[in-house]
């Protein structure tokens, strides 16, 4: 049940912030895509981050872990030079 409300507040949240800017809702389909990407794309930031910091960060983690949050593709299979 929380995650329908957060999602409800989140919502509600964007709504809002649609009404300042003066865009309709729903968004034109455009608007909307990019908006979502940017969704997407701020959900990572966080694990980024934290790789950052712990100065684990290669391109092979974030292919492995973030890519597939944004696109929704399963990650690819690490091949023998990505493991080394």
């Amino acid at each position: 049940m929380m995650i329908y409300l957060i999602s409800l507040g989140a919502g509600v949240l964007m709504g809002f912030i649609y009404g300042l800017i003066g865009v309709r809702s729903p968004a034109p389909p455009a608007v909307a895509l990019v908006g979502l990407l940017g969704m997407l794309a701020g959900g990572q930031i966080l694990p980024i981050a934290k790789q950052l910091l712990h100065k684990d960060f290669s391109l092979a983690w974030f292919r492995h872990e973030c890519a597939p949050e944004i696109t929704g593709v399963t990650p690819p299979v690490a091949t023998k030079k990505e493991n080394s």
